[in-house]
C-alpha cells in the first residue's frame, strides 16, 4: 500500500539472552539477530537490480550470508542505519 509511514527505531536492548521478545505472529515468521561486523563486511552487502514492465528499474540493497537474506524494506532501513552508525566504514 502507498502512504504508509514506517518509523524505524535504534535502540540498544542490552544482552540479547536477556531479552523475551514476543511478535505478532500475523506479522512476524521469525526473529533473527546480525552482528554489525557481519552487515559491515563487503562479502554480505550487495544489490538486487528490478525491471518494471515500463522498463523503469531500480536497485535496491540485499545483505546476504546470514540465516537469511535481508532484503526489501528492511535491507533500505538497515542500509540507512549503518549509513548513520559507521560512517567511512559503509
Amino acid at each position: 500500500q502507498q502512504g504508509q509511514m514506517v518509523a524505524p527505531v535504534v535502540a540498544n536492548l542490552g544482552p540479547l539472552e536477556d531479552l523475551t521478545l514476543t511478535p505478532n505472529p500475523d506479522e512476524v515468521e521469525e526473529v533473527f539477530t546480525l552482528p554489525l561486523d557481519h552487515l559491515l563486511r563487503e562479502e554480505n552487502q550487495g544489490y538486487t537490480h528490478f525491471r518494471t514492465a515500463g522498463g523503469y528499474g531500480y536497485t535496491l540493497p540485499v545483505f546476504l550470508n546470514g540465516p537469511h537474506k535481508v532484503w526489501g524494506l528492511t535491507a533500505i532501513v538497515t542500509e540507512l542505519t549503518l549509513e548513520l552508525l559507521a560512517p567511512g566504514r559503509y
